[in-house]
C-alpha cells in the first residue's frame, strides 16, 4: 500500500435543487483513500453516503467550491466528458446487480470492457470467462440472470466491475439483498480480487457483519463525517 491518496477530498459541499428549493445534503466533506485501501462508509439511510460515493464515482457532477480529486483528477466542476473519463478508471457494483435479463452471464460482463477499445471481441470474451471462473461462475458462462440465484447475479455484478483492471471500485450495498453466507461470500470475493488487483474500495454498508473487511470505517450523519478512524483488526 501506497501513500499516494487515490482520493483527496477538502471541504466539499453539495446541494440538490435550486433557489428556494435547494437543499445542502452534504457538508465541509474531507477525506483521503490511499491506494489499496478499503474503506467502509456506515451511516443511517439519507446520511449523504450514496450522494458522496457517486461524486466519488464521477457518476454525478460535484458542483464547484471545495476540491474533489480522484487520481489526481479534478471532478469539482468537471465537463460531462471529463466525468466520462473518470469513470473509465472504476468499478461499480450496486444492491441491485443491473444485470441485462436478455445476455448471458458472459456477455454481461463483457460490457464491462467495451470502453477498452484496443481489446479484440476475442480479447474481450476471454477476459470476461476469466474473470467468471475466478469468481466462481466457470459452469455458467451463458447463463440468463434469470436463471441465477440472488447471490450468483451479485458475483456476476462484481465479475463485469472488476473485469477491466479498475484502479477504484464503488459499492453500494452489494450485500443488502443477500442471505448471510452470500454477503460474506460476495464481499471475501471483492477483497481478494481486488487486493489481487491492487485496487481501491469504497463500500457502502449497513451490514454489520462485514465491517471486519475494512482497512478503515468512515461514519456520515446529516451529511457530515463523524468519524475518520482506522480501524486496527489486530488483537
Amino acid at each position: 500500500m501506497t501513500n499516494e491518496p487515490v482520493i483527496s477530498i477538502q471541504n466539499l459541499n453539495h446541494y440538490f435543487g435550486q433557489g428556494q428549493l435547494q437543499k445542502q445534503v452534504l457538508f465541509d466533506i474531507n477525506l483521503e483513500i490511499n491506494s489499496g485501501e478499503i474503506v467502509i462508509m456506515t451511516g443511517p439511510s439519507g446520511s449523504g453516503k450514496t450522494t458522496l460515493l457517486t461524486l466519488i464515482g464521477g457518476l454525478r457532477s460535484a458542483q464547484s467550491g471545495g476540491s474533489l480529486k480522484v487520481l489526481k483528477r479534478e471532478l469539482c466542476g468537471a465537463s460531462a466528458k471529463e466525468l466520462t473519463l473518470a469513470r473509465r478508471h472504476n468499478g461499480y457494483i450496486f444492491q441491485a446487480h443491473n444485470l441485462h435479463n436478455s445476455l448471458t452471464a458472459l456477455q454481461n460482463v463483457k460490457m464491462g470492457l467495451e470502453l477498452h477499445n484496443h481489446l479484440s471481441l476475442k480479447q474481450m470474451l476471454e477476459r470476461s470467462a476469466q474473470m467468471l471462473e475466478n469468481v466462481g461462475l466457470k459452469n455458467r458462462l451463458n447463463y440468463y440472470p434469470d436463471d441465477l440465484s440472488g447471490g450468483q447475479k451479485q458475483r456476476v455484478a462484481i465479475a463485469r466491475a472488476l473485469v477491466n483492471n479498475p484502479q477504484i471500485v464503488l459499492a453500494d450495498e452489494p450485500t443488502a439483498a443477500l442471505d448471510s453466507k452470500s454477503g460474506r461470500d460476495v464481499v471475501n470475493l471483492m477483497q481478494t480480487l481486488a487486493k489481487e488487483q491492487g485496487c481501491t474500495i469504497v463500500l457502502v454498508t449497513h451490514d454489520n457483519r462485514i465491517l471486519d473487511v475494512a482497512d478503515r470505517i468512515v461514519h456520515m450523519e446529516d451529511g457530515k463525517l463523524t468519524n475518520n478512524a482506522v480501524l486496527s483488526l489486530t488483537p
